[in-house]
């Protein structure tokens, strides 16, 4: 590489993708090349904004969590500060047991930090379960990793897991809380358990904020951009200035002694692209597949992550539809219908249009389809999942009105699982990758499904195949 710019291949042009193609522009300066290969026809990955008669809606991730840094800090980087919005004041709710409730606060991802605040949601006998929790022995991880629904199961009864715990997981994840691992999903929780904090109840109370504060003086939980999410990858891909090759499987990847050499395209008439550094943002399974020569250890860690496919239905409703006055609903596992017979296709709605100020006319709402393993579920047509979904939202609201327009987003395999050890595996991973020159990986799989998450691991990729590159590193 001495005396020629680097050349750094970024497989992958997701939100992970982009941002490390940006920090990496960063880093090595504007006479570095970077080449972002997407095997999809776009970019932005699991941030997709469409139009939704004539308006841009989000169809993929919607939002992002303002307290965390990373997708703040980004969006100022690039210049989109201006176009930041937070939720309108509206509450979400859920649907568990036949009725419809405001989703309880002082809980933490559902889990209860007092009986009172769950109260409405439970059962006489369930709401004693919580009450008395903390006279259960005290909870031992022992260094371990348990499943969420197990847990608070077994220190609340099911109530609390299926009613709250379980919603709340199987919106961010696309889960089953008898599936998902406390230490990935639920980390703050795990670490005061594993400082002695025996109770569920009091690790949860300790969680919430105190003393309450004006709403006006709280920071707000979450953030969108006003032009759609996806506009901070367009905005990325326009400031990084890499080379974008779209449509492109990266077929085999191998280092060559002192490079890279992707394979890429078909198998009929592969391309070959030779390059100094790498940064892998793809999903677990392409993951596994592209580091199985490379990294053993590595590709079967990524080999271990499950992955969960979802749905999007978005419609556009005639102006004046009144939707609740409410951001969404959660909808419990198993759930029916008053007929106790038809059941649920969606796992939740967002009215959007409630949620976010800046949207005005059509009114718009987003029915959220899938969680792992409802694979018959997602094989119906995009007609069949309209009428689903519209069934549902009548159910649930009373609603009837014909949509003017209407878009079905799926996403298939879209949300890795982070099942009991996934901490672990990604330990693993990190590890194993840390003894491979100039190669890095970033995504969803590893710290987080959210996007400053995303942003954080594209951070650290970067940096390590940047000072690969520049002789900061040497093995």
């Amino acid at each position: 590489m001495r005396g020629r710019a680097p050349h750094v291949a970024v497989v992958g042009g997701g939100i992970s993708g982009l941002a490390a193609a940006h920090r990496l522009r960063m880093l090595l300066g504007p006479d570095a090349k970077i080449t972002v290969i997407e095997q999809s026809d776009r970019l932005g990955g699991k941030l997709r904004t469409t139009e939704l008669a004539g308006v841009r809606f989000d169809v993929g991730a919607e939002a992002f969590l303002h307290r965390k840094p990373e997708a703040q800090e980004l969006i100022n980087e690039v210049g989109l500060q201006d176009h930041v919005v937070h939720p309108t004041a509206a509450k979400a709710s859920v649907h568990a047991a036949g009725r419809t409730h405001q989703l309880p606060s002082h809980t933490f991802m559902g889990v209860p930090a007092s009986v009172e605040t769950v109260r409405q949601m439970l059962s006489s006998e369930g709401a004693l379960r919580v009450e008395m929790e903390p006279t259960l022995p005290p909870i031992q991880l022992n260094g371990g990793d348990v499943a969420v629904g197990g847990l608070v199961k077994d220190r609340f009864g099911p109530e609390v897991a299926d009613r709250l715990v379980g919603p709340l997981l199987g919106g961010v994840y696309a889960g089953r809380a008898d599936e998902l691992g406390l230490r990935a999903t639920m980390p703050q929780i795990a670490t005061l358990l594993d400082k002695g904090v025996g109770s569920l109840l009091a690790a949860a109370a300790m969680m919430m904020p105190a003393p309450p504060q004006p709403r006006a003086a709280r920071p707000p939980v979450f953030a969108s951009l006003a032009n759609g999410v996806a506009s901070l990858v367009d905005r990325l891909a326009e400031v990084a200035k890499p080379v974008v090759r779209l449509g492109l499987p990266v077929r085999v990847l191998s280092w060559q002694g002192d490079g890279w050499r992707l394979e890429i395209g078909s198998a009929a008439t592969p391309e070959y692209l030779e390059c100094d550094g790498v940064v892998l943002a793809v999903p677990a399974p392409s993951a596994r597949k592209l580091l199985s020569e490379i990294a053993p250890q590595v590709s079967g860690a990524y080999g271990k992550v499950e992955v969960a496919s979802m749905a999007v239905v978005a419609l556009a409703l005639p102006p004046g539809t009144e939707l609740p006055d409410r951001s969404g609903i959660l909808i419990a596992e198993g759930e029916r219908y008053s007929d106790r017979i038809t059941p649920f296709t969606a796992k939740a709605f967002t009215f959007s249009s409630r949620k976010w100020s800046h949207f005005g006319e059509p009114v718009l709402v987003r029915g959220s389809v899938g969680r792992r393993g409802e694979t018959a579920l997602l094989q119906r047509s995009d007609a069949d999942l309209v009428k689903a979904v519209r069934n549902d939202l009548y159910e649930l609201t009373g609603i009837k009105a014909e949509p003017i327009d209407h878009v079905v987003q799926r996403w298939g395999g879209g949300l890795p699982q982070y099942g009991v050890g996934h901490v672990d595996l990604v330990e693993t991973i990190e590890k194993g990758i840390g003894d491979v020159p100039g190669l890095a990986v970033a995504g969803a799989t590893l710290h987080g499904v959210g996007v400053p998450a995303c942003i954080a691991t594209a951070d650290a990729a970067a940096a390590r195949v940047a000072a690969h590159l520049l002789g900061r590193v040497r093995r």
